[in-house]
């Protein structure tokens, strides 16, 4: 029955072997992990992966096989008598019209829906669904899951389904990029090799042949020269938007962030969340614990190093230009302002946005952050890269 985990893990670029997986099998037999998911995957993990490389490979193909699986209790694998509670919440989802969405009135703005959750926190007292004022689910409340409104906040909801949340009043963790993905075709490094200054650095490497021939003919003898090999000397600093909305093009953005490792040698990168604030992070597992004052990046790297947004844009317009707009934080100050910063700081800026072009016009944020970045905004395809690195 875990034949098809195999294949996952092998799909995945986990170079897991078959007396591995007969290990793996004999483990379960001898009821190492039983009805416990997490002992499970520690179980897998320790059974089937060799390199620490392959953590987060591991992690993507253990989530496609088995997502869903802690959500069902002990006691109902056991008996078989309930359906999980994930499923259950699924058949209740709302899935609404364009008209119906459309005659479904926003409450009024940030600071209107801000002040009614907090009324609505102070007198509901029990569960709801299907209605469309207290914090529910499947109905047309701006506070709760599984249903719509057009500008609420998202409480207790897995992912983002209509894109439309002002807040999620949910921890959310994320994963890192993947630096190691192979590309199927060398064009993004292509286009990134634009962006190139050329200098020469280091120990002597590269045969230098004009050099040679010239000293030979002087010296009448062969006389070998040789001079530093060559390197891109071009800075950069990458800015990467990660989870939620950017969850459907991590693929593309992989691929973007492996050629750039491979491109440039001075690359220093972070992770945000729809818009720069006030904190960025290193890595997504620590992204709580160990996150970095944006001033100090401000300050670390000078004005010479060029710099590059990545992220879809999409998100409500109160995350750019509200104070206390930023989906999973109280931010003291809007994003407008720390994208100015970013971009006085760093004169050579762009921004790469995943979202196809023509979509653009239809939202509202992508407009706003267009505007701040005097339509410096390229989309992440080929001949966007290629513009984009013109411009920088």
């Amino acid at each position: 029955m875990f034949r098809p985990f195999f294949d996952a893990l092998r799909r995945a670029g986990v170079p897991v072997s078959l007396r591995e997986y007969l290990g793996f099998l004999e483990g379960l037999s001898k009821g190492l992990c039983t009805y416990d998911t997490e002992g499970f995957y520690y179980f897998a993990r320790a059974a089937m992966v060799k390199d620490e490389r392959h953590l987060d490979r591991f992690d993507r193909a253990f989530a496609e096989c088995f997502a869903g699986v802690d959500a069902i209790p002990p006691e109902a694998v056991l008996e078989a008598l309930e359906l999980p509670e994930d499923w259950l919440r699924k058949m209740a989802e709302r899935h609404l019209s364009e008209e119906e969405k459309a005659a479904i009135e926003a409450l009024g703005g940030f600071d209107k829906l801000m002040e009614t959750l907090r009324q609505r926190l102070e007198e509901q007292k029990g569960r709801h669904q299907g209605g469309n004022k207290w914090i529910g689910t499947a109905g047309t409340s701006p506070f709760g899951a599984y249903g719509y409104n057009p500008e609420g906040i998202r409480i207790g909801q897995e992912e983002s389904r209509h894109k439309r949340a002002v807040k999620v009043w949910d921890r959310r963790d994320f994963r890192d990029l993947d630096d190691s993905i192979e590309l199927g075709t060398r064009n993004i490094k292509v286009a990134l090799k634009r962006l190139r200054q050329w200098a020469r650095q280091g120990a002597e490497e590269e045969l230098d042949l004009p050099g040679t021939i010239r000293a030979s003919a002087e010296a009448g003898y062969i006389d070998v020269k040789t001079r530093p090999e060559r390197h891109n000397a071009v800075k950069v600093v990458l800015f990467l938007d990660i989870g939620g909305s950017m969850d459907a093009h991590v693929k593309m953005v992989e691929e973007l962030f492996s050629a750039a490792r491979a491109e440039f040698k001075h690359l220093e990168h972070y992770y945000f969340h729809n818009c720069l604030y006030e904190g960025v992070w290193k890595s997504a597992q620590r992204r709580w614990e160990e996150v970095t004052p944006t001033w100090e990046v401000l300050h670390r790297f000078g004005p010479d190093y060029k710099c590059i947004f990545v992220g879809d844009a999409a998100m409500s317009p109160y995350e750019v230009t509200h104070p206390g707009g930023a989906n999973e934080h109280w931010n003291p100050e809007p994003g407008s302002l720390w994208l100015a910063r970013a971009r006085e700081q760093w004169p050579a800026n762009v921004w790469l946005n995943p979202e196809p072009e023509s979509r653009w016009p239809y939202t509202q944020s992508i407009g706003i952050i267009r505007e701040i970045f005097e339509d410096r905004m390229f989309p992440l395809t080929l001949e966007g890269i290629t513009r984009a690195m013109k411009a920088l």
